[in-house]
């Protein structure tokens, strides 16, 4: 039984947006269980998440403006073997 290359595209989102749901549950989950055991400490990291967040953000800016220059690098670097596989 083969899979088409649209389905497999199709297979792959959905097996994506099921660990996404599961991994959103789990963190929700795991808030619950501090949220019970105590209170004060989760809606401290309730309140402190969107401010790390926001600290974190230009150093995830700063990582994806330098693996876009590696990867720059990398392909120049590889130019001359892809041609030369080419002919």
């Amino acid at each position: 039984m083969s899979i088409s290359p649209q389905n497999r595209g199709t297979r792959a989102r959905s097996q994506s947006y099921v660990l996404l749901v599961t991994r959103f549950m789990l963190i929700f989950l795991l808030w619950c269980v501090l949220f019970f055991f105590c209170w004060p400490l989760a809606l401290v990291a309730l309140v402190l998440y969107p401010i790390v967040w926001l600290l974190l953000l230009p150093f995830r800016l700063l990582g994806i403006a330098v693996h876009g220059a590696l990867d720059l690098v990398t392909a120049l670097i590889m130019l001359p073997v892809r041609v030369m596989r080419a002919i």
